[in-house]
């Protein structure tokens, strides 16, 4: 085979910061950064989205959220943009998904469209491959026929719970929240997924290769609720087991969904914020650990060196930075700094750092052009994307990897605010919309330019509602703490102007393609409870 096996690893909700390769001072990523080392690491890769719908809609379809038109969780995506998985079973790959987050997996948005196999982990009843069912045979089948059962008969208890606020929130008491939002996976399974991928790759060791592989992972555990193994709290923040205080703090966030998306009305006290802080990297460190697992597997195939692999997170998450917690309003860092690792033993050289701002949109063009090496490959990519198949060679991420990169150096993003939680704010604290400009749609551009010192850094600069609103400087100001609009009104301006010409294509972009259709919440009361448990619905 030409083509080489290719797997996808989003890192739902995973800062780039708290990444030991991405600089973080605390050791608890040397899995991911031991992996890192071995390929090549984008030190500026920015998510084109600061929230899982349209950033994995972005990942699957090369555009950016104006451009794709999905950027609400009634959307869909139109049946006339080719996914990135379909483009890949049409060049002869065998397409499997393995997912945690429900708005991937669960929601009919046509985010599963082209994979051969879909497994999702979430809900009281997941769907699972038949490897990981424990029972042997015929039992697998007879519980397999049984969980099927359960989920019918669920279904009328879940319309409870969908249509009763009082029992929702009954069911968000302190005692009880943890286990049961541990029955219904509200953060899928994610370890298990992993060692069913571990599992799924030795199976198909065993067999003859006819086809090259694309596998897609998706991994929550850096989500709220934090409920990280002991062992891993213990390691990070080894006075919790101790401290009455934190305890209290943690059990408080985990039971009330609605807090992990609302701006901070007062904010975060001290040990509260260092308990948050905490326990998202306890999280960071256990997800690390299994997925050690996973990369000793990919290591151990016969096809190790003939294998991308692409680490890359949707979007990051915020812990009380700049008056706002979870991913959805803001443009900052802390949601759209994301990691992108690429490991290609065969074609990339180990302990490679990019320091170029890219969109990680372009994971998507990056891909197919990897998995169509030959005239024959090229001529299927250029049969299924017509006239955009040009873009998948000028835009895949091999040019920046030699120096030449063909977007300038320039990355976007788009902050369509998820109109689920501003109804939420407005039903419990109305007043916070106005003054956190809840409403508002943001952009920001990030681009190495030259400040008044003369040295090249990376800037960026923040639209909300077509106007700019504050411009960093991430290299010096790495927290953008300290805006520099009003003391560089010509970089501003220059900026300004990028974002303006992107936002034109993007609109240009989106009148190209036609509309996908809505997606309907309200007759799925499955659906609607797994987004409340999630914080998606009020």
């Amino acid at each position: 085979m030409n083509s080489p096996d290719i797997l996808l690893i989003v890192l739902d909700t995973q800062r780039a910061d708290r990444l030991g390769c991405y600089g973080h001072d605390r050791p608890i990523t040397p899995n991911l950064d031991g992996f890192a080392g071995g390929g090549a690491l984008f030190e500026r890769a920015v998510s084109p989205a600061q929230w899982t719908i349209p950033s994995h809609a972005s990942l699957f379809t090369g555009l950016y959220p104006t451009a794709h038109g999905v950027t609400q969780s009634s959307q869909s995506l139109s049946s006339g943009r080719p996914h990135l998985a379909q483009v890949l079973r049409q060049l002869g790959y065998e397409t499997v998904g393995f997912c945690n987050n429900p708005l991937v997996g669960v929601l009919n948005n046509g985010f599963k469209r082209g994979f051969g196999a879909f497994y999702n982990y979430g809900g009281a009843f997941p769907s699972l491959p038949r490897q990981s069912n424990p029972w042997p045979w015929p039992l697998n089948r007879v519980a397999e026929g049984y969980t099927q059962f359960l989920r019918r008969i669920s279904y009328p208890i879940q319309n409870f719970f969908g249509q009763s606020d009082l029992a929702f929130r009954v069911s968000l008491h302190a005692f009880l929240t943890p286990l049961w939002s541990k029955m219904a996976n509200f953060k899928g399974q994610n370890e298990r997924s992993v060692d069913d991928v571990v599992q799924f790759l030795e199976e198909r060791e065993t067999k003859p290769a006819d086809r090259p592989l694309f596998l897609f992972l998706n991994l929550m555990e850096t989500h709220l609720p934090f409920w990280p193994p002991g062992e891993f709290i213990d390691r990070v923040a080894p006075y919790f087991r101790e401290s009455k205080a934190a305890r209290t703090i943690l059990r408080t966030w985990n039971r009330e969904a609605y807090r992990w998306a609302a701006p901070l009305a007062e904010p975060l006290d001290e040990l509260e914020s260092r308990v948050l802080n905490d326990l998202y990297d306890a999280e960071v460190a256990y997800q690390d650990d299994y997925l050690g697992r996973l990369f000793a597997a990919l290591a151990a195939r016969g096809r190790s060196r003939d294998t991308l692999t692409i680490i890359v997170a949707d979007h990051g998450d915020g812990l009380g930075d700049h008056g706002y917690f979870g991913h959805a309003f803001v443009a900052y860092d802390e949601l759209v700094h994301v990691p992108l690792i690429a490991h290609w033993p065969a074609r990339l050289a180990a302990g490679a750092r990019v320091a170029t701002p890219v969109s990680t949109r372009r994971v998507f063009h990056t891909l197919i052009d990897a998995a169509a090496p030959t005239p024959e490959t090229a001529a299927v990519v250029a049969e299924v994307l017509a006239e955009d198949a040009p873009n998948v060679r000028r835009l895949s991420l091999r040019h920046t990897l030699r120096g030449r990169d063909p977007e300038g150096a320039t990355a976007f993003s788009e902050v369509y605010p998820p109109l689920n939680f501003v109804r939420a704010i407005e039903t419990r604290q109305p007043e916070l919309l106005t003054q956190f400009r809840c409403l508002a749609t943001r952009r920001a551009v990030v681009r190495p330019m030259r400040a008044t010192s003369g040295a090249a850094a990376p800037l960026k600069l923040i639209h909300v509602d077509g106007t700019a609103d504050a411009l960093y400087d991430l290299a010096a100001d790495p927290r953008e703490q300290d805006d520099l609009l009003t003391q560089q009104p010509e970089i501003a301006a220059a900026l300004d102007l990028a974002l303006e010409q992107m936002a034109q294509r993007m609109e240009r972009e989106r009148e190209a393609q036609p509309a996908g259709a809505a997606v309907d919440l309200d007759s799925d009361e499955l659906l609607r409870q797994r987004l409340r448990g999630l914080g998606y619905l009020e």
